[in-house]
């Protein structure tokens, strides 16, 4: 869905705020509030489709022209035991008519579907929010699998929320009795008439989501208007029922982003349309060679749509073969990629040492996870760092570029290809689980705004002999970015030999001698270090004196959004802090040792245990204050906002 904005305004991502007025819009006698902003979790079964559901509700306010952040999370197994805990799925969307950052620390509404869904987040619902509970699903066997001795809906102890009880399966079957579905068959249709309700609390367009839904069961049009009225019904229930006396109106966004067509998009499409731009913009193929894994694999489906746009995607047998594929891609002239998670990098690390060595350009598109081993596949986690700065036998340099946002996919991918292809050098890409599965507002941007990332392949002989002859050097390197010529093979006359073993400088020969092997060594280090990065921005907004921050909090990756909605917070409070963020992690900015030194006490919040602030103290010497969580989540804003004053009062 696109949308149209203009204008730009920043404001603090505070607590929700609203007015009251009456309308007819809200239905009969019903009064409609206006907020500027709403946290919304839909929570139930991982067969409930509450992701389908979140997405559903996404697309619709994206087209509205709220800001908005989401959170999909969903179990690692592909069935969890129904009606479990470890079973439960949830959708959290953050909504507003102004510029935010983060899904929001807690829901101001809470739909469960089931007892698991309602015991599972409950924890997470701040006092006096809404609940509303599917009661059809809250009989004694459901609420004995999750422990509930008693039922919650009856025994007090949700006193402090707004719940509201609607029987939501039976609600369901009853709508859709005329089209003489089975039981089970329209009951899975109630996730639709929870979305009309919440499309109706929330004055959120109605039409996206029915053509949606006709589009998607074209082939069997019963069921497709079974859920279209399944959608409407609960809707009308919203609209008919005492239970809801309220509804309420979040505005667009209208000032928060500069003039432009907007879209909603996720951190993995982003990336993807990012890969493809890149090749277009270089006028290379591009080539994917993968193998399947959480929680990259959305990358490779995507990727496998778009072969009008010269994209070849390969689905290896494992990760090994994937790596090697796009290697050999690169040899041949393509724009090579290969996606995958933390257990991925692993076993493709010896091929990537062989890009080192053979020189060549090559994306490795990491989507970051809970670890070690198989981990937590479908939760995020950013302790792939030092992985991909040292993960390989020998000195090994590589490059590393992270993303911020789920909309920063697009750049940085743009980035990363046009290190890979200036310098002949594999790039890591760092992204995560709560980029990859986030979505956020998406400005398009026009082609001829993309940069221009063409290479030259060499095209004949490059070096002079003595007695005059013309012969072409593999590694005679180019004196500003020391990249060596990138050679297609087929061209007549520019044989030359390829391997791991290591190569003489300029000849490429096979040599063993110490005094090449350290000065290759020393000059694959020298490249990788004068790759040219912008130089690190710092928000540290002045006092009256002139007098800036003595605090700086500094991260890298995902961390964005939560580390500036906590700065918004500690600086609503009257504090002053400066904020920097990292996109590039090898080499650093040039400025990054002298931005460091300009600061007491310097914060580096981090999903892992300290793995930035490692490299910082050893490479600069600063005592950098680590704040770590390994939690699968994300940093919430207000946990974060307190560490930030009190690094500020110490």
């Amino acid at each position: 869905m696109t949308s149209q904005v203009s204008s730009t305004a920043e404001q603090a991502d505070g607590a929700l705020v609203g007015e009251q007025r009456t309308s007819g819009d809200g239905g009969p006698g019903k009064e409609v509030r206006r907020l500027d902003r709403v946290i919304i979790r839909f929570a139930g079964d991982s067969g409930d489709g509450m992701q389908l559901t979140g997405d559903r509700f996404t697309s619709e306010t994206a087209s509205f022209g709220n800001d908005l952040s989401t959170l999909p999370n969903f179990p690692a197994e592909i069935r969890a035991p129904a009606g479990t805990l470890p079973g439960v799925s949830s959708f959290q969307l953050h909504f507003a008519d102004h510029d935010i950052l983060t899904p929001g620390d807690a829901p101001n509404v809470l739909v469960a579907m089931n007892p698991a869904a309602l015991k599972a987040n409950i924890g997470d619902v701040p006092r006096g929010a809404e609940i509303i509970v599917n009661t059809d699903e809250f009989t004694k066997r459901p609420m004995a699998k999750v422990g509930y001795e008693t039922n919650p809906l009856e025994d007090g102890s949700l006193s402090a929320y707004h719940v509201h009880p609607v029987p939501l399966t039976t609600l369901t079957i009853e709508a859709l009795k005329e089209f003489g579905l089975s039981r089970k068959e329209a009951e899975r249709s109630k996730n639709m008439f929870a979305l009309g309700l919440l499309s109706w609390m929330y004055h959120r367009p109605t039409e996206g989501t029915e053509k949606f839904l006709r589009a998607k069961f074209a082939k069997k049009p019963d069921i497709a208007e079974a859920n279209v009225t399944a959608f409407r019904a609960g809707w009308n229930f919203g609209e008919t029922t005492e239970d809801f006396a309220t509804s309420y109106e979040v505005a667009p966004a209208t000032t928060a982003f500069p003039t432009g067509t907007y879209r909603n998009i996720s951190g993995n499409l982003a990336l993807s349309y990012g890969l493809i731009a890149a090749a277009r913009q270089a006028d290379l193929p591009l080539y994917l060679g993968s193998y399947p894994i959480t929680p990259a694999s959305d990358i490779l489906h995507e990727l496998s749509r778009h072969k009008n746009f010269g994209v070849r995607t390969f689905q290896a047998e494992d990760e090994i073969a994937g790596i090697g594929a796009a290697l050999g891609a690169a040899f041949g002239g393509s724009l090579a990629v290969t996606t995958t998670s933390g257990p991925g990098v692993a076993l493709k690390s010896e091929t990537i040492g062989l890009a080192v060595s053979l020189e060549l350009p090559l994306l490795i598109v990491d989507i970051q996870r809970g670890g070690p081993s198989t981990g937590l596949p479908t939760k995020t986690e950013q302790a792939d760092l030092l992985q991909a700065m040292y993960g390989r036998n020998g000195e090994a340099p590589v490059p590393i570029v992270a993303p911020k946002t789920p909309a920063d996919c697009f750049d940085a991918a743009l980035d990363a290809a046009r290190i890979a292809l200036t310098y002949r050098t594999p790039v890591f890409l760092l992204s995560d689980g709560y980029l990859a599965n986030g979505s956020e507002p998406w400005r398009i941007p026009e082609v001829d705004q993309l940069p221009d990332l063409r290479v030259q392949f060499a095209t004949g002989p490059n070096h002079q002999l003595a007695d005059g002859t013309e012969v072409f050097w593999p590694y005679k390197r180019d004196p500003e970015s020391l990249a060596r010529p990138w050679a297609v093979p087929g061209t007549p006359g520019l044989e030359h030999r390829i391997g791991g073993i290591e190569k003489q400088d300029g000849t490429g020969n096979i040599s063993y001698d110490p005094a090449n092997h350290d000065f290759m060594v020393r000059t694959r280090q020298a490249k990788v270090d004068g790759i040219e990065v912008p130089d690190l921005e710092v928000d540290d907004p002045a006092d009256e004196s002139g007098a800036g921050a003595r605090t700086l909090v500094l991260g890298w990756g995902s961390t964005y959004g939560p580390i500036t909605a906590a700065v918004r917070r500690v600086r609503g409070a009257g504090q002053r802090i400066a904020q920097a963020h990292l996109r590039h992690l090898n080499p650093f900015p040039g400025n990054l040792g002298e931005v460091l030194a300009r600061y007491d006490e310097v914060v580096v919040p981090e999903m892992n245990l300290g793995q930035l602030a490692t490299l910082l103290r050893a490479r600069y010497l600063v005592d950098a204050r680590s704040h770590t969580q390994v939690s699968g989540m994300p940093f919430k804003a207000e946990q974060l906002a307190e560490v930030l004053k009190e690094a500020i009062n110490d």
